[in-house]
């Protein structure tokens, strides 16, 4: 089972980060340690699942990014990402097939 569960997490990563894109734009590191937190470490990932994802959906035109130097606490610039037009078109398409596609396997498996 643990091949599944993999599965189902790859399966879903790209709709969470777009939703959590759309609350405020994030970095990567942001990311994954809010999903970890909001997933109670079920979506624990490393940077190396993240970051072709953003890239996925950056190439998509669903986010963009943008750098920003921190003068306090660093030189090197953070790599922000936020959630474009068309991208908020893509989450909300995906959250109907999500439902309905919870709906029907639920109704096929009598839960």
């Amino acid at each position: 089972m643990p091949e599944l569960d993999n599965q189902l997490k790859k399966g879903t990563l790209s709709i969470i980060i777009l939703k959590l894109i759309s609350e405020r734009d994030m970095y990567g590191y942001e990311i994954i340690q809010l999903l970890d937190e909001m997933s109670e470490g079920y979506y624990k990932m490393k940077e190396g699942t993240l970051y072709p994802v953003l890239y996925r959906l950056e190439d998509n035109g669903f986010i963009e990014s943008y750098s920003v130097v921190s003068k306090e606490e660093r030189k090197v610039p953070r790599k922000y990402y936020k959630i474009t037009k068309k991208g908020i078109e893509a989450y909300r398409e995906q959250i109907d097939l999500w439902k309905y596609f919870y709906g029907i396997t639920n109704k096929v498996l009598g839960i």
